[in-house]
């Protein structure tokens, strides 16, 4: 069975009992014997013919905690009254609003606020439109783009069904960088049309994320937009997803003693996130890198591959390795998936990877391997999921690389800035916390978010009041950027 998490799948179940208060025990006892968590159970209200019982518990899926209503309610003397979805309830009028920073009570306020006051504001910025990032939201707010075409999980579910995560990465924005972040749920699947709208809505923002659009689309939308506005454009899956697993590596490395120049590593999936990894990590020094995708290991001497699998196979696989994703494993020293649940097979760890290996397995909902089997034969294991040591998700990311460049004022995000936030990253944990289970900090760690700000910004200060630069204890140092310092477009 496999295990239940205290929050993705909880339900409180509204019951109605016998006035045995032995009842409870019942419940629990029926709910734990299905494999659910008990995470509260209260009575809600007693009287003398029967007893209201909220019994709160998480599952691991929907299937799941259908069978744990259907076990409490098999249990003598108990009525399922009602069952309501914790998720649910929680996003009950949406997770984000919008709320005046000053106080409207009086004419005196209207008069400044608004109309005369606000006019000669407006004449202020059109004399000195830079002014807008200093006298309005510009300065602090960031655009979460979507078309809702890949969004994590679901899939291609459209501009209204991606506005639940916009909305949580908005909320995620303001929690960890005092960032305003607003979605822009766009209904539309056409390049140029999206490219347009951003444009459009540019001059509003201080800077752009994009989040969850399609490959290979996300890459010209990205690479086109970079070009045209004069505020920074980030494409979370994949430059996020890249500082993150960076930083995880590092300190990764360091606990294995090994190096990154001297490392092989394989990275299973060539779309949007994947590309990413691959350019950050030969950035930032790999020199064997090996990606594995759908045509098998990409090489160079492929003929049959499309024009942007053959572009990545030509900056990787310098042995020129063909085959399966074994095949590719064959003295590997570093897994990194971004693929497809369950394609990564023990024994291919244990047979082919190097001595002290690292499996890196973040697939979402469903990793790559299990990451409890990964850990019978690797040295070092990292995940998307919560419910085992080594998360890796983009949130450590995110929230800081857009302080940093709001408190900047940048106009664009180049790859040494990339590389420094995952340095940054990697540096908050320290020499006497790193092991196996400890590679990468909290996303609610207090120092991720400033120190990636400090990072991305370079000297100075973030708004938040930190210094850099930042130090850090990586064992392998960040290779030369390209000779103009931007960040290398990535088809």
């Amino acid at each position: 069975m496999a295990v239940a998490t205290p929050s993705s799948y909880s339900i409180t179940m509204r019951l109605h009992t016998s006035t045995d208060y032995a009842v409870v025990g019942r419940v629990a006892t029926a709910i734990a014997e299905q494999g659910g968590i008990v995470t509260a159970i209260d009575i809600a209200d007693s009287r003398h013919d029967r007893l209201v019982v909220d019994a709160t518990c998480s599952g691991f899926d929907l299937n799941h905690t259908d069978g744990l209503v259907e076990a409490v309610e098999a249990i003598d003397g108990v009525k399922v009254h009602k069952v309501s979805d914790r998720t649910f309830l929680l996003h009950l009028g949406g997770k984000i609003e919008i709320k005046s920073k000053v106080a409207l009570k009086t004419r005196d306020d209207l008069s400044m606020a608004y109309t005369p006051g606000v006019g000669r504001v407006s004449m202020a910025i059109a004399k000195n439109p830079e002014d807008a990032r200093r006298l309005t939201i510009k300065g602090n707010t960031v655009a979460v783009v979507t078309d809702g075409s890949a969004v994590l999980g679901p899939g291609n579910i459209g501009p209204e069904a991606a506005m639940p995560v916009m909305e949580g990465k908005a909320a995620l924005f303001k929690q960890f960088a005092d960032i305003d972040a607003r979605p822009i749920c766009l209904a539309s699947r056409d390049t140029e049309e999206i490219i347009r709208a951003v444009e459009m809505i540019a001059p509003g923002f201080g800077g752009i994320n994009l989040e969850d659009i399609a490959a290979p689309r996300c890459f010209e939308i990205e690479r086109r937009l970079r070009e045209s506005p004069d505020i920074p454009v980030f494409h979370d899956d994949q430059h996020g997803t890249a500082i993150v697993v960076l930083a995880a590596l590092r300190n990764a490395l360091r606990v294995v003693d090994k190096w990154l120049e001297e490392s092989r590593i394989v990275v299973s999936g060539g779309g949007a996130a994947g590309s990413a990894i691959v350019t950050l990590l030969l950035s930032a020094g790999a020199k064997d890198v090996i990606v594995y995708d759908r045509e098998g290991l990409l090489s160079a001497d492929d003929t049959s591959l499309s024009r942007d699998k053959l572009e990545l196979a030509q900056r990787t696989n310098p042995r020129k390795v063909r085959g399966d994703l074994g095949d590719g494993l064959q003295g590997a020293d570093v897994f990194i998936g971004v693929s497809a649940p369950n394609l990564l097979k023990a024994e291919w760890i244990r047979d082919n990877m190097a001595d002290d290996a690292i499996v890196f397995a973040p697939a979402n909902p469903d990793p790559e391997i299990d990451p409890a089997e990964a850990a019978k034969y690797a040295k070092v294991v990292a995940s998307g999921r919560s419910d085992y040591p080594n998360q890796i998700n983009n949130v450590p990311a995110f929230p800081g690389v857009f302080r940093g460049l709001l408190d900047a004022r940048a106009e664009d995000i180049t790859t040494e800035m990339l590389i420094r936030a995952a340095d940054a990253i990697a540096g908050v944990v320290k020499d006497e916390e790193i092991n196996p289970s400890y590679i990468i900090p909290s996303v609610f760690h207090p120092d991720v978010a400033d120190a990636v700000a400090v990072a991305i910004a370079g000297e100075g200060k973030t708004s938040s009041g930190v210094t850099g630069p930042i130090k850090t204890g990586s064992r392998a140092t960040a290779a030369p950027v390209d000779e103009t310092g931007t960040l290398p477009r990535v088809r």
